[in-house]
């Protein structure tokens, strides 16, 4: 059997080669890809040649556990659809639409454990955002806001509206979101944001142009997923006493210096590392990775993020459309790759 696989064969580079590969063994489907997701960050980090190469591409996926050395697959969002099963498979799996967390490529091989049927109704387009739906969830567990609070979103990728439109959901006090491209606030504006400013436009210090309500010292919570080191010290120095910051970026190789000598130092602020991969301990004794999916697929009902989607590549198309993320963000959201 033959199958067209993209691989990341130097920085900024990518080539769609073909395969081949046995057909499905015992326990095992045939999946014919449909669609699959471009991840504007770690994707992007990966694409631009900036995670260290002993790193493997994701411990948590069992297909992705090589290293980023070249050359190599990667992606995590795939739907596609059962067309043959292996023996003691029953029948009713073919012709169901199924998400694997799989690299790009128009056909794959899973075990029936790998593979999650789309809840009916939900669109093939809304389920490609179950991984990053996840992630928004897990922030929410990680951050725990509070009624009143006053919250801030900085970096406004697909998962940073995602948690926008989580957060807006809670009795908060305040929302401000934070992105360098219009577009995106916009779009955070009518999910219920109270604001969304660019960095440029904050001016902490000056009192008409203050975020936060009077007597108040800063936010009470910060989530830093713009994927920018420098945004972690506005987030620092955006969050009040005894504040929390939910670190969802990954930065790759990239670094930034950190201004810890001033105010945070007597602050309190609480820095939080949060990965969706894993369950805060605090919570695993109830909740399972199973458990957090079911929430997951019920806020894609009722998100419904695929109005995100700002461009669909042919499969055959994928190195522009990575090129179109690349050199044009500011016109890119979810950009999805499209299989014949």
């Amino acid at each position: 059997m033959k199958r067209q696989s993209l691989f990341f064969t130097a920085p900024e580079k990518v080539e769609i080669v073909s395969e081949s590969f046995s057909g499905p063994a015992k326990g095992q489907a045939l999946v014919r890809n449909l669609v699959s997701a471009i991840s504007s960050g770690t994707e992007m980090l990966l694409y631009r040649g900036l995670v260290p190469e002993e790193m493997p591409l994701d411990a948590s996926i069992e297909v992705l556990q090589g290293s980023s050395c070249y050359p190599f697959k990667y992606g995590y969002a795939s739907v596609g659809e059962v067309i043959a099963v292996g023996e003691d498979v029953p029948e009713a799996w073919l012709g169901k639409q199924v998400f694997k967390f799989n690299p790009h490529e128009s056909a794959f091989i899973a075990n029936l454990s790998d593979l999650i049927p789309l809840p009916e109704g939900l669109s093939i387009e809304d389920a490609l955002f179950l991984p990053n739906m996840e992630t928004a969830v897990n922030f929410l567990q990680d951050g725990r806001p509070v009624i009143g609070e006053a919250a801030a979103v900085w970096g406004l990728g697909v998962i940073g509206l995602l948690t926008t439109a989580l957060l807006v959901q809670f009795p908060l006090g305040n929302l401000v979101t934070f992105d360098r491209f219009h577009s995106r606030r916009q779009v955070a504006l009518a999910l219920g944001a109270r604001a969304s400013l660019s960095p440029e436009e904050v001016q902490l210090k000056e009192p008409e142009n203050s975020l936060f309500p009077p007597g108040r010292d800063g936010f009470d919570l910060v989530y830093e997923l713009s994927g920018s080191p420098s945004a972690l010290d506005q987030s620092i120095a955006m969050t009040g006493f005894d504040g929390r910051i939910v670190i969802g970026s990954w930065y790759g190789k990239k670094t930034a210096e950190l201004s810890l000598g001033g105010a945070f130092h007597r602050s309190r602020i609480k820095l939080i590392s949060s990965q969706v991969s894993t369950i805060s301990p605090e919570l695993s004794g109830r909740w399972t990775k199973n458990r957090r999916f079911e929430v997951a697929w019920q806020q894609l009902a009722k998100v419904q993020p695929s109005r995100w989607i700002t461009q669909v590549f042919p499969f055959e198309q994928a190195a522009e459309a990575y090129r179109k993320i690349a050199q044009e963000p500011q016109e890119t959201i979810q950009v999805v790759l499209k299989y014949s």
